[in-house]
């Protein structure tokens, strides 16, 4: 497969020629990418108003990935997501409809920051039990119940699949259950582009979903910033039609041809040997959940490259069992209270599994940890999340915030996922929760009774 993007801008590296255009480095080697590191140039083409090497690039995509238009990204999913939101709501209005989104309760807050400067009016779906902050497990069923009784039928549905612990939703039935009550689906897929190269399938755009938006830099050797937003071939063409203008409406005019490069080079690099080596580590490191399960290791999720560990089962914190393999030399992706996550890819290379299991197996265990999750209840909307989000602001202890108005997500990235969301009260149940994971303030709506 050819990689044009890479191919011009090595050819203008080795060129010499005196560059009189931005960047300022003029391609002079400091940290050794500066001559790669070019603007858009003449033949460069321009990110968003494709037509040259950047759409022959996204084309090779496409074809990879089975979609009706793939668009890349620079600025993560995070891009994407916004974009997503925008497409959802122009399809809204151009059907009658309100700009309403239905979205699993584990949104990241991009998700919600983008809905508050949209104004889209956001309606969540609660899961039936919640095990942990960032898992939202949404059953067909229970959509089929939402979608069947709600007042206002919403435009879109938006689901995270995989969610942080590798929790996989079943996108093949909730795709189907969305069309037939008229809603398009979108899935944050941010946590899965290496789906698609399984033996079997198991990525959103297969699946059934309409858009959806994939991290590449999180599983696929891409540079951070990496990203793709998928059109499904089935979608309606009026997405197609208005997604680069989507993208263009929220991202830098100046994106980064160090990361176009990246996601360039990765096509030639999925079409080649990827899929045999994808499956044989997939294999190799189920062997070893196996091997992990039967010397009392308890996990969680059923994404095939990601290993959380219910680190309670083991009488640690998730943060205790983080911090004892990053003392043996293993650093994870993220640990809370309750479990350790790790994602593995191929380019760790099969011998990062022995090591890992070993190192686990040398944590002893201790008597389970008995403390429970503290239950949310379902907080109460006060204010739009656009007037909550443009509303001024003041930062307040956890403590003191019962009874205010949330103005802006409170959590860290990862897992990025909000416990009350822009224009929501925070009750006693989310104090305890925030208090449960660590978050010290909140910004709240400044109003004359929080002052002191």
């Amino acid at each position: 497969m050819d990689t044009p993007i890479r191919d011009f801008v090595r050819a203008y590296a080795e060129s010499g020629a005196l560059r009189l255009h931005m960047p300022g480095h003029k391609g002079q080697s400091i940290l050794g990418a500066e001559p790669l590191d070019i603007t858009e140039i003449g033949g460069a083409d321009v990110l968003y108003a494709s037509g040259g090497i950047i759409r022959r690039s996204e084309e090779n995509a496409a074809a990879l990935f089975g979609t009706g238009r793939t668009l890349y990204s620079a600025e993560g999913s995070s891009l994407c997501i916004r974009a997503m939101l925008y497409l959802a709501a122009l399809y809204a209005n151009a059907q009658g409809k309100p700009p309403r989104i239905a979205a699993g309760r584990n949104a990241h807050k991009v998700f919600a920051t983008a809905a508050a400067l949209l104004d889209l009016d956001v309606d969540w779906i609660w899961p039936e039990t919640r095990e942990s902050l960032v898992s939202c497990q949404i059953t067909p069923r229970a959509l089929e119940d939402y979608l069947a009784q709600a007042e206002v039928p919403p435009a879109a549905v938006y689901l995270t699949s995989p969610d942080y612990l590798g929790n996989m939703a079943d996108i093949g039935e909730l795709s189907r259950i969305c069309h037939g009550h008229g809603a398009l689906l979108l899935v944050d897929n941010a946590h899965g582009a290496y789906l698609r190269f399984l033996p079997e399938s198991r990525h959103p755009m297969d699946l059934g979903a309409d858009l959806c938006c994939d991290s590449a830099h999180k599983t696929l050797p891409v540079l951070t910033g990496g990203a793709y937003l998928h059109i499904s071939p089935a979608a309606p063409a009026a997405l197609t039609d208005w997604a680069e203008s989507a993208m263009a409406l929220f991202a830098s005019t100046s994106p980064s041809y160090l990361i176009l490069q990246s996601l360039d080079e990765a096509n030639r690099y999925l079409a080649g040997a990827f899929r045999p080596r994808l499956a044989e580590f997939a294999d190799a490191l189920s062997a070893m959940k196996g091997r992990l399960a039967a010397c009392g290791y308890v996990s969680a999720g059923s994404e095939p490259l990601k290993l959380t560990l219910d680190a309670k089962a083991r009488g640690r914190t998730g943060i205790e069992l983080a911090r004892e393999l990053e003392n043996r030399g293993i650093v994870c992706e993220f640990s809370d209270p309750d479990f350790t996550v790790m994602m593995l890819t191929p380019e760790n290379g099969l011998d990062a599994l022995p090591r890992l299991e070993s190192a686990l197996r040398s944590v002893p265990a201790k008597a389970p940890i008995l403390r429970e999750v503290p239950v949310l209840a379902k907080p109460e909307r006060r204010l739009s999340p656009r007037q909550a989000l443009m509303a001024p602001s003041r930062e307040v202890e956890i403590r003191r915030c019962a009874g205010k108005v949330l103005a802006t997500p409170t959590v860290s990235c990862p897992p990025a996922v909000p416990i009350v969301v822009c224009g929501e009260v925070i009750d006693e149940t989310a104090v305890r929760l925030m208090e449960y994971y660590g978050i010290p303030t909140c910004r709240v709506v400044d109003t004359d009774e929080i002052r002191d």
